[in-house]
């Protein structure tokens, strides 16, 4: 994936369109790139205040699609889009006029509720932003105006979309289908360039990327159980700070003091490796989990490549039975060489079609 900055991100928001695969793949990048919650949240609000009224409920859709596919990775987009959906969902409402995008909030708010993306609190903070901006315009005399699909520029496959970016968990298998072929769309040189890759394809949240997992593998080597320099240091400890029997041979202050200081000194570097060994414990159950779930997606992409290369093998033998029937009907065509030679009648002139008589 290319790199972040600020300007990337604004040049992405401004190209975002309605449609799935724009709002899943710009939801994949930006979920890629969660170290820079912050500078995205903040980017983001501002380009939705620019935003056009009528492309404000994609970058909401944006936004559900970030939350919920990343919530197996932390609570950072969640945790930052919480303070300012709120304001945002009001400037909506204050721009917004018509029956069915009212319908959409609603229902996208009836599933963050259902799956605990925000708490009851956040919710009804939410629903009351709306709410309050709808009954004022209604109060002013502005009913709600029920727009066609042609009006608000969709298609039935816009409509298909919109109702999966409100409920990304829902019918993964069909949406799974569609994301095999992914469209890739760069300028070269300054022209467009179209890639299409027949590769299978899961959702963000359902296995780790390999990124993730090799970083993951990479801090194990360097845990606590490997660590040789401690460990001997441990195995050199002196026996008076572990054995009882030999506080007898304490005679005088100076030793008892020199003892304790051996004790707490020990105690100092044990503390600090048990707190490491059960770091470790806790990393490697997460690497665990994390090579289960790898594991599991790889074999969901064999299947899914498996089935894609039966649906082509299907495709290929219609393309063969297809060029047989041609080549049958070629061949059922009469010989033109031994049709009668007409080539010695000659064809009328212009004029001879013309001339009156």
């Amino acid at each position: 994936m290319s790199g972040f900055s600020d300007a990337a991100l604004e040049k992405k928001l401004a190209e975002l369109n309605n449609s799935q695969q724009s709002i899943q793949t710009l939801s994949l990048w930006l979920i890629h790139h969660r170290k820079h919650h912050a500078s995205i949240v903040k980017i983001w609000l501002k380009e939705f205040t620019k935003a056009k009224d009528s492309r404000k409920l994609t970058f909401i859709y944006l936004v559900n699609d970030v939350i919920q596919n990343s919530r197996k990775k932390g609570p950072e987009f969640r945790d930052q889009f919480g303070p300012i959906l709120g304001p945002a969902l009001k400037l909506m409402g204050q721009a917004v006029n018509d029956e069915n995008t009212q319908k959409r909030l609603e229902r996208i708010l009836n599933i963050w509720g259902d799956r605990n993306m925000f708490d009851s609190k956040q919710i009804s903070e939410f629903r009351k932003s709306l709410e309050l901006c709808f009954k004022r315009r209604f109060d002013n005399g502005e009913p709600p105006v029920k727009m066609s699909r042609r009006d608000r520029g969709e298609t039935l496959e816009n409509v298909k979309e919109n109702r999966e970016q409100e409920d990304p968990d829902k019918n993964k298998k069909e949406r799974r289908k569609s994301e095999c072929n992914e469209v890739i769309q760069f300028d070269k040189e300054g022209k467009k360039e179209v890639h299409i890759t027949l590769s299978p394809k899961l959702p963000a949240n359902d296995a780790p990327e390999p990124e993730e997992l090799i970083k993951a593998l990479q801090t194990l080597e360097n845990a606590a159980s490997s660590d040789g320099i401690v460990r001997k240091k441990i195995t050199e400890l002196p026996p008076e700070v572990s054995d009882v029997s030999l506080l007898s041979k304490i005679s005088d202050q100076t030793q008892a003091e020199a003892l304790t200081c051996k004790v707490n000194e020990a105690v100092e570097l044990l503390n600090d490796y048990n707190g490491r060994l059960l770091k470790e414990m806790e990393d490697r159950k997460s690497v665990t989990k994390m090579l289960h779930e790898f594991t599991a997606a790889q074999k969901e992409l064999l299947i899914q490549a498996e089935e894609r290369l039966q649906e082509y093998k299907e495709k290929l033998c219609k393309v063969y039975q297809v060029r047989e029937e041609l080549r049958s009907h070629v061949s059922s065509l009469p010989d033109l060489s031994q049709l009668p030679d007409v080539s010695a009648v000659p064809l009328p002139s212009a004029g001879d079609l013309f001339s009156l008589r």
